[in-house]
């Protein structure tokens, strides 16, 4: 099976921060460091690292040939990325001295894409395999209807939320709700997990939800079953790709077939161990880094 990622690439500019910058304030950062990332690159890297076979779908601007560079080394099926001209995606990424971060996100390249593109994208697909989407690129909605009527089966991760997302965006395509706390809250309007994860399953019975609580693990329900897996005590450095090395690898654990308790340990690993170094795609783990962590994190 191979898993589409229809998915944002972005250039991270990460600035090492004491602390992070408060309203009308100017602060001195520590380092500046720039990473190939974008939560749809990362994801798509961390399919691979996982063992998934995985196409990526999206757009990248006159300056953002090492974005697809990085992906091909990464065994990233890139035939159908699109250049364009303009300027690609960007961030501006504060990291404090506890690994905390915050993002903003310039769309650039990302909010090109066209219906046409699109279509091309879709015939190449079939019927019961995997699309992955975030909310960092342009035509959601259009892509998770097309994608709908294809037979695919539709992972989303809502990051991040806003206005368009809340309004338009079809949330009864979605098999797989991929998101934390406080993107289940802004769907929801319920901020404790148990609420939020039983509301988004009262609107939409047939999905699946997997909601991250960082340091409090993961929980995972569905219509008929629910589990719960716990966090791992690592050194924080860097939680930039975290969720994007979660979602990586439950989902190419789910498409090779794992039950969900072993999608969500590998996933857990995945995400401890993209936390304990530095940067956003280059922090992601391969899978045998995984498989030799379980059962010794604690």
């Amino acid at each position: 099976m191979t898993i589409t990622n229809f998915g944002s690439l972005n250039i991270d500019n990460v600035y090492q921060m004491e602390r992070f910058t408060a309203p009308g304030e100017t602060l001195t950062c520590i380092d500046l460091n720039r990473y190939c990332g974008g939560k749809g690159l990362n994801q798509s890297i961390a399919l691979s690292r996982c063992g998934a076979k995985v196409r990526h779908a999206g757009c990248i601007g006159s300056d953002g040939e090492v974005l697809k560079d990085m992906l091909e080394k990464n065994n990233v099926d890139c035939s159908v990325l699109l250049k364009i001209e303009g300027e690609t995606g960007h961030t501006v990424i504060q990291v404090d001295k506890t690994g905390q971060n915050n993002i903003i996100v310039y769309g650039g390249s990302n909010r090109k894409l066209t219906e046409s593109y699109i279509d091309t994208v879709m015939k190449l697909t079939k019927p019961g395999e995997i699309l992955l989407m975030q909310n960092e690129i342009n035509l959601g909605g259009c892509i998770a209807r097309k994608a709908k009527q294809n037979g695919l089966m539709i992972a989303f991760n809502p990051s991040p939320v806003d206005d368009y997302l809340l309004s338009e965006f079809p949330f009864e395509t979605v098999d797989f709700f991929l998101v934390n706390e406080i993107e289940a809250a802004a769907l929801t309007g319920f901020h404790d997990p148990e609420a939020a994860a039983a509301e988004l399953l009262k609107r939409y019975p047939e999905a699946r939800i997997v909601l991250t609580l960082g340091d409090k693990g993961v929980l995972y329900r569905d219509a008929g079953s629910q589990y719960n897996h716990r966090s791992y005590d690592v050194p924080v450095v860097d939680t930039t790709a975290a969720g994007d090395t979660f979602t990586g690898f439950f989902l190419g654990s789910f498409a090779s077939g794992k039950s969900i308790p072993e999608c969500l340990e590998t996933g857990s690993i995945a995400a401890a161990l993209a936390v304990s170094a530095k940067g956003a795609a280059d922090s992601i783990p391969a899978i045998k880094d995984v498989l030799n962590k379980r059962g010794k994190l604690k």
